[in-house]
């Protein structure tokens, strides 16, 4: 069995497409996660240069240094715990990166502003936010219920986190047109 690192795999469609992209390539996944996928057999030198070229088509990328998998591992973490938990771990943020990761949260945190340029808080930040400007586009929840379901303590929280996030109000967003919304690969 062999692990594979791919950056920017952010949602279940994601998961879809490495799946398929790695069986073009004529390997075969055992288990597709966000960012790690587990295969069969190792592959060759031809089939990762070709894998390589097929996952940067889709906006994938093959990690091949060890920092930028573990900075990918951190993302992917927070991703599960704002997209799929909505953010309602009883634990404070660092204590779940390291448990997720198996690592100290100081080094983890001192490799992610190093490698991202900025701190792993603010990339949370900012990952809550675009869940939460996606919860006011849907528009099937009141922004009681949003500040409710992403754990903030109260809804003026929730509005001046957001307004220093995008610089408007989530009323301001909601009556916007368009999608200002930003692809979680591009945090």
């Amino acid at each position: 069995m062999s692990t594979l690192y791919i950056k920017n795999m952010v949602c279940d469609r994601c998961k879809m497409a490495v799946s398929q992209t790695l069986q073009q390539v004529g390997l075969h996944p055992q288990k597709v996660e966000l960012g790690e996928v587990s295969i069969e057999e190792a592959p060759s030198s031809v089939q990762l240069s070709t894998l390589r070229a097929a996952l940067k088509e889709l906006g994938f990328e093959l990690l091949d240094d060890r920092r930028q998998q573990t900075i990918d591992h951190i993302k992917s973490a927070l991703i599960r715990l704002v997209h799929y938990h909505d953010n309602q771990s009883s634990t404070n943020l660092s204590d779940y990166l390291s448990s997720e990761l198996r690592q100290d949260y100081s080094a983890l945190s001192k490799l992610f502003s190093e490698v991202e340029g900025k701190t792993i808080e603010r990339y949370y930040i900012e990952l809550r936010i675009e869940r939460v400007k996606e919860f006011i586009r849907y528009d099937e929840l009141t922004l009681t219920q949003i500040a409710l379901r992403m754990n903030y303590s109260s809804v003026a929280y929730l509005s001046s986190q957001f307004k220093s996030v995008t610089s408007m109000t989530p009323s301001q967003f909601k009556s916007m047109k368009g999608n200002l919304r930003t692809p979680l690969d591009k945090l």
